[in-house]
């Protein structure tokens, strides 16, 4: 009886922890778009367009902080409780790095947009 309940107690708190992940993931989803939107809100001003490839890169690199730090901390949280035994530093990185891929991707689309203008 007692291999029963303690079976059922551990299952619980897999299911538990199940749960924390799909919420951290719903989270880490939800601060990539945010910070996506207010980025692509960024490349949609009328005034960018006159702007250098090297203003706008600045531009980008400092917009949308708070959405940007956000997103970071929630996929972050999504990733430790995904990954618990990889290193925070590491997931710092990925955190880093998908931040630097959305303002490449968003970088490159202005500088292509503009040379088809051209």
């Amino acid at each position: 009886m007692r291999v029963i309940i303690v079976a059922v107690l551990a299952l619980m708190g897999s299911v538990a922890l199940a749960d924390d992940i799909d919420d951290a993931h719903r989270q880490a989803i939800s601060g990539r778009d945010s910070y996506w939107n207010c980025l692509a809100r960024q490349y949609q001003r009328e005034d960018n367009r006159n702007m250098s490839g090297a203003d706008f890169t600045s531009l980008i690199a400092s917009a949308c902080p708070s959405e940007r730090q956000n997103f970071r901390v929630m996929l972050m949280d999504f990733l430790s409780l995904q990954f618990p035994d990889v290193d925070a530093g590491a997931h710092m990185t990925t955190a880093n790095n998908a931040i630097a891929s959305a303002q490449k991707d968003v970088v490159t689309a202005f500088v292509k947009h503009k040379a088809a203008a051209k």
